[in-house]
């Protein structure tokens, strides 16, 4: 195409003059105003953004308003039903934490209450869960023994438990949505880590006293083969373990079957420690703010798993909080969430809690239940601050068996085999994230199967940005006329080589394809930006070379639907001094001026 040809213009007052983006302070302070302020962005009046702040921060103020009898009975009756299930859970998984009965419930007392006035969730139940509790005892005792030096472990765990919900904060208040794990990486260290679990339960539920510190699988199953003929197995520990085991899978059997029956399941858990603890108590069967350290030679370790404890609690909560949100058909924000979960536990953290966050079967059985309001996560702490006055005593009477029995019941929802196979279906790289948490959670450790699932999660990101498609798979093909769409929201160091190479890759296939037909050559090619929301200056270059090998093989090159920075950045670039005036707000403008340049009687073909 040589200089005589006349030339393609566009929207060129539409689109070169469009107004400058924000600064990085002005969409800062817009953030701040949205949160604030009302849509019009006009200053309230002191007192009325007083209270807005406030009700931001505590949204509890703006629900409680509209509180009303109706719906505390159902918040009463949802909470009470959660107390019989979040009390017996607690404690077994303080014993998998490697704590006390009583910083269980502790956990259970706290971080709820704190949620209640500061989260956005009105099904989630705030408590321990099994995932983080193996996870802070499997981290923590390579560093402290909790047989040999428990004040020392308790220490640790809450001066963790402090940088955990320092963390939350800090992602909170700086608006970084926890993704940094991928839903299929997820489910493969959920699966890992609830089979770990469960095996870790033989100790209890064998009576075996001698076990293993590891938490890989052949370590576990050598400690069991090594002491089960040895006479530290306990045979009735396993006979009254299986018993109430079988007892609760029976109630969740039927509690599934029959709706009406959802209390059932829920309530089983602590019949059966009530009962264990009262017949061991009977037959004599037997026979926290000053605790945070700061100055000693592990800040450092309690730092960096306050961190994987942070992201792991987060992206559970979350999960479990917007599922239930989409059921109810309400927005979850998942920056108020990060805020609330943060606040609860460093609040735990002062009042010897270990990390809490959303559990999933708790949170089910809140929502079975028929809970309104976030007031259910109350009514359950103060039922467990009245079980703590009672039960405390008892509860050395209550058999390890039990515990395990209670914490295997809840393991089956963890591994979850059908969405498994569905992330199988759907993304082969994501099945590669999932079994490669799931392995390395069961046969490494549950920190290195978490590297492992974050690992794989950024490489494929990184590997979609290092190779963005670009072609136009549902396009018509039109004769004179290549138009190509760049599948990348950012065009960067990382990318823009292979952006360029594809490009005129495309159009050298376009020379080869129409060689017996030459009159059907592209003349032009129509680059749909639409996707592409930055751009950085090693893309503009790579952009530049483009326009620059097209136009010495006579080609010219038409820019359509480029977003508001990238756009910015062509103008400041000179750029778009090159491209002209070939700028176009969508494609089929760019395509109707490329079909009207080169011949109007030209009709698209397959």
């Amino acid at each position: 195409m040589g200089s005589s040809e006349p030339p393609l213009t566009g929207s060129v007052p539409s689109v070169l003059s469009s107004p400058e983006p924000p600064g990085l302070w002005q969409e800062l302070t817009s953030s701040v105003r949205e949160a604030v302020l009302p849509r019009r962005g006009k200053l309230p009046p002191p007192f009325r953004l007083l209270v807005r702040a406030l009700q931001t921060i505590f949204p509890i103020l703006s629900w409680g308003r509209r509180y009303d009898w109706k719906m505390f009975r159902s918040d009463l009756m949802a909470g009470l039903t959660l107390a019989s299930l979040g009390i017996p859970q607690s404690i077994g998984y303080a014993n998998l934490a490697r704590l006390d009965p009583q910083y269980g419930l502790y956990t259970s007392v706290v971080p709820p209450l704190i949620y209640a006035v500061m989260g956005s969730s009105k099904e989630i139940a705030i408590g321990p869960v099994a995932v983080v509790s193996l996870l802070l005892s499997s981290m923590i005792q390579k560093i402290v023994d909790p047989v040999a030096d428990p004040i020392s472990y308790r220490k640790l765990v809450f001066t963790t438990t402090f940088f955990t919900g320092l963390f939350q904060v800090a992602f909170g208040l700086l608006g970084f949505l926890v993704d940094f794990l991928s839903h299929a990486a997820l489910v493969g260290f959920m699966g890992g880590a609830a089979i770990i679990i469960g095996m870790q339960q033989l100790k209890g539920l064998l009576g075996l006293s001698h076990f293993t510190n590891k938490t890989d699988v052949v370590s576990v199953l050598s400690a069991v083969s090594s002491d089960i003929h040895e006479p530290f197995m306990h045979p009735g520990n396993f006979f009254i373990g299986c018993s109430f085991l079988i007892f609760i899978l029976t109630t969740r059997f039927f509690g599934r079957r029959n709706r009406k029956l959802f209390w059932l399941p829920a309530i089983s858990p602590l019949v059966s420690v009530v009962l264990s603890t009262l017949m061991v108590n009977l037959t004599r069967a037997d026979h926290s703010v000053k605790q945070l350290e700061f100055s000693g030679s592990f800040v450092g370790e309690a730092a960096k798993i306050g961190l994987i404890s942070a992201i792991i609690s987060l992206t559970e909560a979350i999960a479990v909080g917007r599922s239930f949100a989409s059921v109810k058909g309400y927005h979850l924000d998942g920056n108020k969430e990060m805020l609330a979960i943060g606040c609860m536990n460093l609040a735990g953290s002062m009042s010897s809690c270990y990390v809490a966050t959303g559990s999933f079967s708790r949170t089910a059985v809140n929502f079975s239940a028929g809970c309104k309001t976030a007031v259910s996560n109350i009514i359950m702490s103060l039922t467990v601050v009245i079980s703590l006055e009672l039960l405390t005593k008892l509860l050395y009477f209550t058999p390890t068996a039990i515990l395990a029995s209670i914490i295997l019941a809840s393991l089956p929802s963890l591994v979850d085999v059908a969405e498994a196979f569905r992330i199988w279906k759907v993304d082969k790289l994501d099945f590669v994230a999932c079994l490669g948490a799931f392995f390395g959670v069961l046969f490494v450790s549950v920190e290195i199967g978490l590297l492992i699932a974050v690992i794989i999660s950024f490489a494929k990101i990184i590997l979609g940005s290092l190779q963005p498609r670009i072609e136009f798979p549902m396009a018509i093909r039109t004769p004179k006329l290549l138009t190509l769409r760049i599948d990348s929201a950012f065009i960067c160091f990382a990318n823009a080589n292979s952006v360029r190479e594809r490009i005129l890759r495309w159009v050298k296939e376009d020379r080869e394809m129409t060689e017996e037909n030459p009159e059907e050559r592209a003349q032009a090619v129509v680059l749909d930006m639409s996707k592409v929301m930055n751009i950085d200056t090693t893309g503009l270059i790579a952009l530049e070379e483009v326009q620059k090998q097209l136009l010495s093989d006579g080609l010219q090159i038409a820019i359509a639907n480029p977003g508001w920075q990238v756009i910015h950045k062509m103008r400041l670039a000179k750029f778009s001094n090159k491209v002209g005036e070939r700028f176009f707000l969508t494609v089929a403008e760019a395509v109707e001026a490329c079909l009207g340049l080169y011949g109007k009687n030209i009709r698209p073909t397959q």
